[in-house]
């Protein structure tokens, strides 16, 4: 047994050293005295494009402007359709150092990324630097000055204290409201939206004929309301209500007494089927278009998706009922005090064991911060620019003042444009979450918890206290949260990849067990044989 445990241990030690020496280390980045612009740099640049092909063409663009004032920097995009295939892939590449060079991404995956050392760039230092910094003098192109970056968004990029992005685009929620059919069941429509009013208005739009068809619409399909992220709902709903969800240090809040209540109040709208959401019904602008919806919460950056004359709708024309489309704050419990969460991708840089390769890289993520940048993506989608440098400008302003402008439809679409000014009135009033490793996986859970009270009342499963009780247990434990829950507590059950893993190891220690008893079961039998 002795000879057995020795055996692990060293396995143990040499894995760890081979893992050690395996790792490759990337030292701290430095800024370079100067940039040397008599090399050629190959960078490459993960974005996301919604399928959009203006979009794409507006980085390729951008990459072309940039390829002109730099001819040394050589960049390759390469476009994604989901955040979260970025976020994998760059998790998957930093083991061995082929993360790209500049990414678009969110603080919450950076947060992550950055527990590899010295794998994300603090950017502090770059963007004060005199020569290469936010409007430095050596730079070749029209750069903005920090002062010029929304103060608002440039908060929003700080990690423990560190600069680790730059804001690239940003949008808010918005309700899209019908407003024809909100007055066809006897109501006015308030200047805000609280949640009472959208609550009982949801449950008037309920009311059916004799032949099962509801009265609002003529239809046998009606949501009142349905959320997109409901993420984004629960984490709204307890910053307007001030109470936990997490703290700057990751302390895990949100298992608490308003969460519940908040998930009480869903689950009786639940049960009648007033209220559902992306997950379990599909996108909230489909039933909107199709006059099966009358309060609809997306991201201010799917406006274009929204009204009868929405130029990227997903259902056939002839599904659409025309009606009027009213872009609005979404409800607030107190409006006088509005809250609403800010959102949209932000820049970062991967490090490299060459400084002057993380300088080409930095001289483009800023660039993608000017106004010929900025001002183009803002207006393919209900985003605003993180600059009032762009936001400013005549072009922009001009842009703004064009809605519903027939000229061009798309891009004086108004109920986009309208979105869009929703969030530069309401700025100040906007709010983020704290980052940190895991951070993603908290508001993972956020919306987990009212995706499964509304899928129990739809399947008329009780949801009482005991039932709270198990799913705070049961959300906890499926998104590694650490979380005390009251002596005696059951955990929950462990993860899927928490079984595997446990059950690998055992396995592995199994065979290690097998293989040394049969080795020392032949050392035995040999040396029988010699004494023979």
């Amino acid at each position: 047994m002795k000879k057995l445990f020795s055996f692990a241990l060293v396995l143990l030690v040499l894995f760890g050293l081979c893992s050690c020496h395996s790792a490759k280390h990337i030292e701290t980045f430095a800024i370079p005295e100067t940039f040397d612009d008599t090399r050629t740099y190959e960078l490459t640049f993960w974005a996301k494009n919604d399928s959009n092909v203006t979009q794409v063409e507006i980085y390729e663009q951008a990459i072309r402007d940039f390829e002109a004032l730099y001819p040394n920097i050589k960049i390759t995009l390469r476009k994604y359709s989901d955040y979260k295939m970025i976020y994998n892939d760059v998790i998957t590449n930093i083991s061995t150092k082929t993360t790209p060079n500049i990414c678009i991404t969110y603080p919450d995956h950076i947060a992550t990324y950055k527990m590899g050392e010295n794998v994300v760039v603090p950017l502090d230092s770059l963007v004060s630097d005199r020569k290469y910094g936010l409007g430095g003098s050596e730079l070749r192109f029209d750069s903005p000055k920090k002062e010029e970056v929304v103060s608002k968004f440039l908060q929003e990029c700080y990690l423990d204290d560190t600069l680790y992005c730059l804001p690239y685009l940003r949008s808010t929620e918005a309700c899209y409201v019908n407003v024809d059919l909100v007055e066809k069941l006897g109501y006015t429509l308030p200047d805000a939206l609280t949640w009472d009013y959208v609550w009982e208005v949801s449950e008037a739009a309920m009311a059916k004929n004799a032949d099962g068809t509801f009265k609002v619409n003529g239809q046998n399909v009606m949501i009142p309301f349905i959320y997109k992220s409901t993420d984004n709902m629960m984490i709204t709903m307890l910053k307007q209500l001030d109470a936990g969800y997490s703290r700057v240090n990751g302390d895990i809040l949100v298992f608490n007494d308003t969460t519940r209540e908040i998930l009480y109040e869903i689950a009786k709208h639940a049960e009648t089927r007033a209220f559902s959401t992306f997950a379990i019904s599909s996108y909230p602008g489909n039933f909107l278009n199709a006059g099966q919806c009358i309060f609809a919460i997306d991201s201010t950056a799917g406006a274009t998706w929204m009204g009868a004359e929405a130029p990227n709708m997903d259902i056939h024309g002839g599904n659409v009922v025309p009606f009027n489309c009213k872009v609005m704050a979404i409800p607030q419990y107190d409006v006088n005090d509005p809250k609403m969460i800010s959102q949209g991708p932000s820049i970062c840089v991967f490090n490299k064991d060459d400084p002057q390769e993380v300088m080409a890289s930095w001289l483009f993520a800023q660039f993608l911060l000017t106004n010929d940048v900025q001002i183009p993506y803002a207006q393919t989608e209900g985003y605003v620019p993180v600059t009032t440098k762009a936001q400013n400008t005549a072009e922009y302003q001009d842009y703004l003042n064009h809605s519903g402008d027939a000229s061009d439809p798309k891009l004086y679409y108004s109920v986009k444009i309208d979105a869009t000014k929703l969030l530069l009135s309401e700025t100040e009033n906007t709010f983020v979450t704290p980052v940190f490793n895991g951070s993603a996986d908290l508001r993972a859970a956020a919306g987990e918890l009212i995706e499964e009270v509304t899928k129990a009342r739809r399947r008329k499963i009780t949801v009482d206290d005991a039932f709270i009780d198990d799913l705070y247990r049961t959300i906890a434990s499926r998104n590694n949260l650490d979380v005390s829950f009251e002596e005696g507590d059951d955990a929950g059950p462990l993860p899927s990849t928490a079984v595997w893993l446990l059950g690998g190891l055992a396995a592995a220690w199994v065979i290690i067990g097998v293989w040394q008893l049969l080795r020392l079961i032949k050392q035995q039998k040999a040396k029988k044989a010699l004494k023979k």
